[in-house]
């Protein structure tokens, strides 16, 4: 099995600065690092958790179509919330795209991330079929 690692970024300018990639390709895993609704022009979008996680999920999605991979590879998805009381929708976003795919999830619960306007990040493994 060819293990070639492949770095990818998001354009974040973080990633650059820290030294970070926002996914990693190695042979058939992806593995792609937490990810907040911040936008391109470093807004964070979504009013509510579920705008942000659809947000989030499709963002992710598309990272993984430049990798080869798609949706139906994730076997892992890990939420962050800083409200576990919106698990209800942050799980209708979920199941939107991920509902006949029926990855892993995890919701988990965190005090605060990178900006109070932020109430998701989200972690996604995929294997490459």
């Amino acid at each position: 099995m060819d293990m070639t690692r492949t770095n990818y970024s998001s354009g974040a300018p973080l990633e650059e600065k820290v030294g970070y990639s926002r996914m990693v390709k190695v042979g058939p895993f992806v593995k792609i690092g937490g990810t907040t609704s911040v936008q391109p022009d470093g807004t964070v979008y979504g009013q509510n958790a579920f705008e942000q996680t659809k947000y989030v999920l499709e963002k992710q999605v598309a990272l993984l179509e430049k990798a080869g991979a798609s949706a139906a590879d994730v076997v892992s998805v890990k939420v962050y919330a800083t409200d576990m009381g919106e698990c209800g929708n942050i799980c209708q976003a979920y199941s939107e795209i991920f509902h006949d795919i029926r990855p892993l999830c995890t919701v988990v619960g965190t005090s605060a991330l990178n900006r109070p306007t932020q109430f998701v990040e989200i972690e996604m493994e995929a294997i490459m079929s």
